[in-house]
Order: C-alpha cells, then sequence, then structure tokens
C-alpha cells in the first residue's frame, strides 16, 4: 500500500475528518536527506476534524503524529500540517 493510502486510511479511521488532502511533495526533494528513489518521503496534509475544536494547534499536530508514529518512525522523512476545526475551515 502506498504511503499516500496509508495516511489516509489511518487519519480517515482515527479522526472522521471532513477534509482530508494530502499531498506528496517528494519530488522536490530529490537528492536531500530522507529522499528515496521512488519518493513518498515528503507530504503536506491539511486535515479538518470535529476532534480538533478547542484544542491548541500543537495538541491537534500531536494527536496526527501518534496517529502516524509507525509511518513517522519508518517511511515519511518529512510531514507539515495543517489542522484545523471544522468552524475554522474556509477551504
Amino acid at each position: 500500500m502506498s504511503v499516500v493510502q496509508t495516511i489516509r486510511d489511518k487519519l480517515t479511521e482515527r479522526f472522521a475528518p471532513t477534509r482530508l488532502v494530502i499531498v506528496d511533495e517528494s519530488h522536490r526533494h530529490s537528492g536531500h536527506e530522507g529522499a528515496r528513489a521512488r519518493g513518498e518521503t515528503h507530504f503536506v496534509v491539511t486535515i479538518v476534524a470535529a476532534d480538533f475544536a478547542g484544542l491548541s494547534r500543537v495538541a491537534r499536530q500531536r494527536l496526527v503524529y501518534e496517529t502516524l508514529a509507525d509511518e513517522l518512525a519508518t517511511r515519511i522523512h518529512a510531514l507539515s500540517l495543517t489542522t484545523l476545526a471544522a468552524d475554522e475551515d474556509r477551504g
């Protein structure tokens, strides 16, 4: 299973997001530390979920990092997050 699909599955199962956008930016990091020939190492994720209501940005990101802990330890080199509660979503 691709890293993008793994991210999608885990975040969907954990948060039931109203919006989830995952962009693989690995091609922009070719030749950098952590980059692999096949890519799938650098990601930008935007997630909107009710679970984030009332939480700080840091608390929200910790929840995502906990959910993706295995991938962050093995397959993901860099992860940029935008975490929003439903009432903050302007997308």
